[in-house]
């Protein structure tokens, strides 16, 4: 499996390359100031925080700026639960965004969002809205179902999603099961066959070419499995009756198309809303809505990678790509994407080698 050091040296270098190539200059090894680390809040100006409920295993995360930042979006999952992210279009007219709000709970769950909104409220965070003491904060909010685990009554609220914000920092994001990543799990498809699924979670990396700094963040709860996809090893999905084999299910797939030939009954559990990998690309590099919305297609295209199958019937999957706009670089967009689209599939391969295990829901750890 490639280590953490290994995927950052090899995207600085492709970004390094991007660089270079538009001077017309040699490609030159990128300088990484510490190659063994990396998250989501090595993009300066970005904090983020977790909130984990702990009456079962939900929860949301926030992600806050320093100053307004640019925003765009890739919506190629059939059913994805947000709010305001029509407003990332390049045809919106508006420009900024001042948070994001990942979380749990299903479409319900999006009523965490006004938490995140009124933090932000309350420290006169948000558009001047041409009347006096009030600001207008835009939050836009992603969420995951992770009702069927513990009491699916209980989902994230205002109150978690106001402590996930106070718990925003600049500091290394943790991983795995905690915040929006408390529920999630992956190889969902063949629950009605009693084929379990795994744990999924949280996953960050980044990578830093110069000055350019390109994040990502994902929480991984894919109806599919997840691959090393520079080895092809599954490493989380769908599990064989032994509760240990991991099934491969493209390849059971295709062997429940070969069973329709027969007109077998096959079941298939893929419902809209029941799952959704959210992931987040961050740079410091001045893009406008129109390139960040190039970019997130670009990111999609690693999610993809990792994910085998994605973008299903039911699944919900987005792409939210941010610029804090602090550098203005002449790398091209098409480098920074191709970073990007590594830095996803890196960062949902970390959610599932971080993640912890529940009661029939094993993590990565557990079969080892």
């Amino acid at each position: 499996m490639p280590t953490r050091r290994r995927f950052v040296r090899d995207c600085s270098s492709l970004l390094a390359g991007g660089v270079a190539a538009l001077r017309g200059a040699p490609v030159l090894a990128a300088q990484v100031a510490d190659a063994g680390a990396g998250s989501l809040t090595d993009v300066p100006g970005i904090r983020v925080g977790h909130a984990t409920d702990p009456r079962r295993p939900t929860g949301c995360t926030a992600i806050l700026f320093d100053a307004p930042v640019t925003a765009g979006v890739d919506y190629d999952g059939s059913a994805p639960g947000e709010m305001l992210g029509v407003m990332l279009q390049p045809v919106s007219p508006l420009q900024h965004i001042h948070g994001l709000l990942l979380t749990g709970g299903g479409p319900m769950g999006l009523e965490a969002v006004s938490g995140a909104v009124r933090y932000l409220e309350a420290r006169q965070v948000g558009y001047d809205w041409g009347i006096p003491n009030v600001r207008i904060p835009i939050v836009v909010g992603a969420v995951i179902d992770d009702l069927a685990l513990g009491d699916g009554r209980i989902r994230p609220d205002a109150a978690l999603a106001m402590r996930a914000c106070e718990a925003a920092s600049a500091g290394p994001v943790p991983e795995g099961s905690v915040g929006v990543g408390a529920g999630a799990t992956v190889g969902k498809m063949f629950r009605s066959r009693k084929l379990g699924g795994m744990k999924g979670g949280v996953g960050s990396v980044s990578v830093r070419a110069g000055e350019v700094v390109v994040a990502a963040l994902s929480v991984v709860n894919a109806a599919g499995d997840i691959r090393d996809w520079r080895t092809g090893r599954l490493v989380a999905g769908a599990r064989a009756l032994d509760g240990r084999t991991l099934v491969d299910s493209a390849a059971q797939l295709r062997r429940d198309l070969e069973a329709t030939r027969s007109r077998a009954t096959v079941g298939l559990d893929d419902e809209p809303l029941r799952a959704t990998t959210l992931t987040v690309i961050a740079t410091n590099v001045a893009l406008d809505k129109t390139s960040l919305t190039k970019l997130a297609m670009m990111a999609n295209t690693g999610a993809a990678r990792a994910i085998n199958p994605y973008h299903t019937n039911g699944d919900g999957d987005q792409v939210i790509t941010i610029s804090t706009g602090r550098l203005t670089s002449t790398a091209s967009l098409t480098a920074i994407g191709a970073v990007a689209a590594e830095a996803a599939a890196h960062a949902i391969l970390r959610g599932v080698e971080q993640a912890t295990g529940l009661d029939g829901w094993p993590a990565v750890r557990d079969l080892r």
